[in-house]
């Protein structure tokens, strides 16, 4: 029986090794050619498993992988980590005048996409002879919906785009996912007690106590550690509280039950800008950003490298993959319903950058949030369905979106242009 020590030892190895194969041949974006030799070595470990079933070996591997509680590695372990170190970058000035296009986005954008995407999936799925009940595709769109941070911050880092456009789709990726979680949450106790047990007086008070909750929790845990910092100057210590931060914000919120997601995103931007301007000498900046950037790309690495071996888990059924492929048109179609009617409805008195519309819609990209929700299903009777949905959905959006987003950019002319060069003073 492997040790938790060996697991991580494991991951971590296998990480490495596949980050530097990919940097010295393959050449993708780190996170993605992570993924992708993730999905390779999944299919290669099957397919052996398939033609040699007397070999240990390869069914030591595959029981090593199921053994990961996926979901409870991201949602109660890497996401609280990731979702800071991605607020710790944003820009709190360009944020606060994007605001009401963000907030707007993060919420009105999630619930749009979750009506599209339930109503057209259990639409399909009856055209398809595969009846979903309507209460269970909802819940698919709740899970779906939201954009995942860790994915779109990875996809941004690759490309260059007007800085209006990127506080939107950054700011939005950080803070819809929290949304997701929270709708995610409530759809699906009321699929599974049929509607009874909440009503829609219930669901709005669940939503705002969960959302505004998890704001004000991390805007208080933010606010003591920026105190904290400022009153010292010693960066072995403020990093230290950075951490502490982050994890006692995440179990507060889970023992208050609100968002630890926006909880510790709200935490990380007022540390990020606040506390980076007026609690940190020059000395803790460096060490304190380059600290969580370290850890948000470890942690990255790893978190793609887990997405590709899922498939070792999953078990697909080929039943499933007409619907499963469907659900790539219909997220997509939902996207550009949530990103063109709040664009559209603001757009009358807020300038937006060019290219906002396609930008954003094929910007959409999913990853690890979805994978862990759908997992953190209890065995059902829907479950098979939109695992499959949700795992197709994420591996497209991160290989072909998130590889042509930046063909995209440059298609559109929406890259931002480079600082010119200051001319040297001549005498």
């Amino acid at each position: 029986m492997l040790s938790l020590f060996d697991v991580i030892a494991i991951l971590l190895t296998l990480t490495a090794l596949f980050a530097w194969i990919n940097d010295i041949s393959i050449r993708l974006p780190n996170t993605i050619g992570l993924l992708l030799m993730g999905l390779i070595a999944s299919f290669v470990i099957i397919g052996l498993e398939l033609a040699f079933p007397d070999t240990a070996i390869f069914h030591r591997i595959s029981d090593l992988v199921r053994g990961i509680d996926f979901s409870e590695a991201l949602l109660d372990g890497m996401l609280a980590f990731l979702l800071f170190a991605g607020a710790l970058h944003v820009d709190f000035g360009r944020l606060r005048n994007r605001a009401w296009i963000v907030g707007t986005m993060a919420t009105v954008g999630v619930a749009i996409s979750t009506l599209v995407v339930g109503s057209c999936l259990w639409w399909v799925s009856n055209l398809l002879a595969m009846p979903l009940p309507l209460a269970w595709a909802l819940v698919f769109g709740a899970l779906i919906s939201p954009t995942d941070p860790v994915a779109v911050l990875s996809a941004l880092k690759a490309v260059q785009i007007d800085e209006t456009l990127e506080t939107d789709m950054a700011g939005e990726s950080l803070f819809n996912d929290g949304v997701g979680v929270v709708l995610f949450t409530m759809l699906v106790a009321a699929a599974t007690s049929g509607g009874k047990d909440i009503g829609a007086a219930g669901f709005a008070e669940l939503f705002f106590v969960e959302a505004g909750g998890g704001g004000l929790l991390g805007l208080l845990a933010g606010y003591l550690a920026y105190r904290a910092m400022r009153l010292i100057d010693d960066y072995p210590v403020e990093v230290l509280i950075s951490l502490a931060l982050v994890t006692g914000t995440y179990a507060a919120a889970s023992a208050l039950h609100v968002s630890g997601p926006i909880a510790v995103v709200v935490a990380g931007v007022l540390v990020g800008n606040r506390g980076a301007e007026v609690a940190m000498s020059e000395t803790t900046r460096r060490y304190l950003f380059g600290f969580w950037t370290l850890i948000d790309e470890m942690l990255n690495s790893v978190l793609f490298l887990l997405i590709g071996l899922e498939v070792l888990v999953l078990q697909f059924e080929a039943a499933l993959v007409p619907l499963a492929a469907a659900a790539v048109p219909i997220v997509l179609f939902a996207r550009l319903c949530a990103v063109s009617i709040p664009v559209f409805a603001l757009g009358a008195r807020t300038r937006f950058a060019a290219g906002t519309i396609p930008v954003l819609t094929w910007g959409g990209v999913r990853g690890g949030i979805s994978v862990a929700l759908v997992l953190s299903l209890g065995t059902g009777e829907f479950k098979p369905v939109l695992t499959a949905a949700t795992y197709t959905v994420a591996v497209f959006t991160i290989l072909v979106q998130g590889l042509s987003l930046g063909w995209l950019v440059r298609w559109l002319g929406v890259c931002r242009q480079p600082e010119a060069p200051v001319e040297p003073v001549r005498n």
